[in-house]
């Protein structure tokens, strides 16, 4: 009787102390959060997973609103160097397999002839996010990832690259979340932002290239 007690009181200490620990965790982004909602202007948490945080999670101060809604297509078109336009969305199988909210995909070129796919993808479904590599290998490309870091004018985002090839294509992929606060809640949106260009002779030059042009999109992080 004394032994069933005992073990009783040992798992009402274990569950007490695993409540304890997830509220500390909770409260502790609870007034990060609250915090956030102070500053001026677009400020969101980035990170490179959408299912957990990570150390690549940091706060991120953008130039344009990238919160879930229709703001996200007022992106605009003619940014830095960069001239823009509104691709079709005609894959029917993403509108039907991820149900995406708001879906902005273009293609930017610049004077020089560089070209950069963005896309931009808000929802509250889990359904509407999974890594690109993902499709990269069903459609049989072989894909490469490893997490980069993007500096802005003070601080840095990262973000996941994926290199892709497939006979003659090769691809290179910058991509991040973007959330409303530190509890992440779905209920208010995810955004993924994602940078695509074809990766050339050099990797390092398509590289700088990509993070050039997240730059224009993002102030500072920490």
């Amino acid at each position: 009787m004394q032994q069933d007690t005992k073990r009783s009181l040992i798992i009402i200490a274990v569950l007490a102390a695993a409540i304890l620990i997830m509220a500390g965790f909770y409260g502790r982004d609870f007034l990060q959060s609250l915090a956030l909602g102070k500053e001026a202007g677009y400020t969101f948490v980035t990170d490179i997973d959408r299912w957990r945080k990570t150390r690549r999670e940091r706060v991120v101060r953008a130039r344009y609103d990238f919160s879930l809604g229709p703001q996200l297509h007022d992106v605009p078109l003619q940014i830095g160097q960069w001239t823009g336009e509104n691709m079709p969305q005609d894959n029917i199988e993403v509108q039907i397999l991820l149900e995406p909210e708001e879906y902005v995909y273009r293609r930017y070129r610049r004077a020089d002839g560089k070209i950069i796919w963005l896309s931009i993808i808000g929802s509250r479904q889990a359904k509407s996010f999974h890594p690109p590599q993902i499709c990269y290998n069903a459609a049989g490309w072989r894909t490469d990832v490893a997490s980069e870091e993007i500096p802005l004018q003070k601080g840095a985002v990262y973000a996941m690259k994926v290199n892709a090839e497939k006979d003659a294509w090769r691809h290179s992929v910058l991509y991040f979340f973007l959330f409303s606060d530190y509890l992440r809640d779905q209920s208010k949106g995810v955004t993924l932002f994602k940078v695509t260009a074809p990766l050339g002779a050099s990797e390092a030059e398509t590289l700088a290239l990509q993070k050039e042009f997240v730059q224009l999109f993002f102030i500072d992080a920490r």
